[in-house]
């Protein structure tokens, strides 16, 4: 056989393999559209987007990968198709903190893939009060980063908000330098939201000395008067560099190598157990010595896992704190609720701020 014979070959069997995995996703589109008749046949109202499930699937599609596709690979197609399936049954909104081109975006599309309708809002307050009133289904807030740690916005929303966590994003970020200039010697100053700035300070400490640096609400917000300025240029994403036309003068100039954000997903009722989650909590108690350790203690007891504590001031009164907590495991697995149900008889408050699938890593 020739090797152009081969190639034609192997042409048709793409196509042919193209046609079934057509007929086959249209096949799951319909599937979906009589699981959401069926809900609805038995009372059940309501957005039909289950996180659990869809951590199940893709947990199980990685199992069964055996390449030359890549687990990363093979679960963004999945959830792109699961996606879709979903606005068959009834499209999601979800905000996010906007405006177009931020990282939360791009941990939004993460979460839910393309077949959402994603709304930009201008603030944390103002993702919580979408999602309160039932304007959005979802929201996506940015809770901590790896480099220079937690959101404290974020945390002190939910001192007074109903809203639960679902789901939680760990979104790999990279900083970059761009601008309308084509020299870093034209630079005069720098913009970007305070996290990018403080992710890349040492970089711009050593190549842009001096040069001014301006606080904005985000990168995106950055990119777009970095497109505006003469002599300005932007630390932001990708994304947002593409949006406004902007030229790379660096890539990656993060001074941490790994440097991750993770977001929540909020939303008004949280997952059952899948298996493989976190729990959120805030707790208090008075302040007396030995209070936190105690308070503590039938984590450990119980063994169980605690990967987050964080004190923010609690409003309640002076010097008065709440502690955010995140340990491994669903509050409705027997270890988890013991221990919880420990924690609150020595506690002065102690609420569950959702239980939710683990982000994959």
């Amino acid at each position: 056989m020739t090797d152009r014979k081969h190639l034609a070959d192997v042409r048709e069997r793409i196509d042919a393999l193209d046609q079934q995995m057509l007929e086959l996703v249209n096949e799951r589109g319909r599937l979906a559209q009589e699981v959401a008749r069926i809900k609805r046949e038995h009372g059940e109202q309501g957005d039909f987007y289950r996180p659990e499930r869809e951590q199940e699937v893709l947990r199980r599609i990685e199992s069964l990968n055996t390449g030359p596709l890549s687990d990363e690979v093979v679960t963004r197609l999945f959830r792109e198709v699961m996606s879709a399936c979903l606005a068959l049954q009834e499209p999601l909104k979800v905000g996010f903190l906007g405006p177009e081109g931020t990282f939360t975006q791009a941990a939004a599309l993460k979460q839910f893939g393309h077949g959402v309708q994603l709304q930009p809002l201008t603030s944390i307050d103002a993702i919580f009060r979408e999602v309160e009133a039932g304007d959005m289904n979802y929201g996506v807030v940015p809770v901590e980063n790896s480099t220079e740690g937690v959101v404290n916005h974020t945390l002190d929303c939910f001192l007074t908000s109903p809203l639960q966590v679902v789901g939680e994003v760990e979104l790999r970020i990279q900083q970059n330098l761009a601008s309308r200039e084509t020299e870093l010697q034209a630079i005069r100053r720098v913009y970007s939201h305070q996290q990018g700035l403080a992710q890349c300070r040492g970089w711009l400490d050593s190549r842009l000395p001096g040069v001014e640096r301006i606080t904005v609400d985000s990168t995106a917000e950055a990119a777009r008067l970095a497109a505006m300025e003469q002599g300005a240029a932007a630390v932001a994403s990708d994304a947002a560099i593409d949006m406004y036309g902007l030229g790379a003068l660096a890539e990656g100039i993060e001074d941490i190598s790994g440097n991750t954000t993770r977001f929540l997903v909020i939303g008004r009722q949280s997952p059952p157990p899948t298996g493989d989650d976190k729990t959120s909590l805030v707790v208090s108690r008075s302040d007396r010595p030995g209070g936190l350790v105690s308070l503590l203690e039938p984590l450990a007891r119980h063994d169980i896992n605690m990967t987050r504590l964080d004190a923010r001031p609690s409003r309640q009164g002076v010097w008065e704190y709440a502690f955010f907590i995140d340990l491994l495991g669903h509050a409705d697995d027997a270890q988890v609720s013991a221990a919880l149900a420990e924690m609150r008889e020595q506690a002065s408050l102690l609420r569950v701020l959702g239980s939710y699938p683990r982000a994959a890593r």
